[in-house]
């Protein structure tokens, strides 16, 4: 018990300020829609096929200024989002209309705290140190749980500790975490397992990571380039035809030379955002490649799409977001305090008076 609480503490000290800067950033983004203030944005959301299809031409159609993709506005905010090389973009109106734009992530703060909480600005190595982080915060619900069995009879409910000194940090600390412990847990699985795939076999059994990652890949097709005069609402239209009631949520230029133009769509059943409903055009011509129904996607893979909503509460409406939005203060009130107390408000070692031969005799 002494190891664990040792490395508990150590790990805690080390780590517990990612994990407070994650859960701080966290919380930031389940309200982005709410805090981010521009004309338009909370115009209703429009996705007649008609005008998708127009405004999707409009867009598109200039080569030289063409984006690499384009995220439709939602229920919640009411503008289209253009996103172009080196982190430049724009909103822009449901019509095409211009709004605002900018060449850097680093003008809009909705996109570089989405990048840090995501990637730690330094693309998959910080992901895959966000994934560490979030694997170390499962390591902390569990042991914690388990160091606070001891002093269970002492526990008492506060939301901060009383005084700002170590054993009533350490106190606050061990007590609030087992009463956030399960939703602390499901903000950090979510997040682990949506960094390393191959954790989805804890949840859903050994062979879904390979089962996963088959339905989820792209079709295969000719490393071709974007034509010049592509029919853009018409690749609306078909995907519209295939799927008469799917939202369609992002139109996106081929990615790493695999000439495809991929349309995601979002099903009535589905949770994901922006959907695992997919439509891809050769890039070359503008006709249908395949199509994937997420209807008809197995439950494993079907509950592997429910880990993001949960992750950044996209479903449960304002209900879940309160929750989720408490496991992420909790995470950054528990982690600060672990550096602190750690680092700060370590108690000084007392140090024995040196008796000279002097006083001795």
């Amino acid at each position: 018990m002494k190891l664990l609480d040792s490395v508990h503490r150590w790990t805690g000290g080390l780590i517990g300020l990612l994990l407070a800067l994650l859960g701080l950033t966290g919380t930031i983004l389940l309200h982005k829609d709410a805090w981010i203030t521009l004309p338009h944005g909370n115009d209703p959301q429009m996705q007649e096929t008609s005008l998708l299809a127009e405004t999707t031409q409009r867009l598109m159609t200039d080569a030289a200024n063409r984006p690499q993709s384009i995220t439709f506005a939602t229920a919640d905010f009411g503008l289209d989002r253009l996103s172009f090389a080196d982190g430049a973009g724009a909103y822009v109106t449901q019509t095409g209309d211009p709004v605002t734009d900018w060449s850097s992530q680093w003008q809009r703060p909705e996109l570089w705290i989405f990048d840090f909480h995501h990637h730690l600005f330094a693309g998959d190595q910080g992901e895959f140190v966000i994934g560490i982080a979030a694997l170390c915060g499962l390591f902390f619900v569990v042991s914690g749980i388990i160091l606070w069995w001891r002093t269970r009879k002492t526990f008492q409910f506060r939301l901060v500790p009383a005084r700002l000194t170590r054993p009533a940090i350490v106190r606050h600390h061990r007590d609030l975490g087992v009463i956030v412990a399960p939703l602390l847990a499901v903000s950090l699985l979510t997040g682990a397992v949506l960094v390393f795939r191959p954790m989805a076999a804890v949840l859903f059994g050994p062979g879904a990571p390979e089962e996963i990652s088959r339905a989820l890949a792209a079709p295969s097709a000719r490393p071709v380039a974007v034509a010049k005069d592509l029919d853009w609402a018409a690749m609306i239209v078909r995907a519209r035809q295939r799927f008469p009631n799917a939202e369609v949520r992002s139109l996106s230029l081929p990615r790493n030379d695999n000439g495809l133009i991929t349309l995601r769509m979002r099903g009535q059943q589905e949770w994901l955002p922006n959907g695992r409903t997919t439509v891809w055009f050769a890039a070359d011509t503008g006709e249908v490649i395949a199509t994937r129904d997420a209807a008809d996607l197995s439950r494993t893979v079907a509950a592997y799409n429910a880990l993001y909503p949960l992750h950044a509460a996209k479903v449960g409406g304002l209900a879940f977001r309160v929750v989720m939005t408490l496991s992420g203060l909790a995470l950054t009130l528990l982690g600060s305090l672990a550096v602190w107390s750690f680092w700060f408000a370590r108690p000084k070692r007392k140090t024995k008076p040196q008796h000279t031969a002097a006083s001795r005799s």
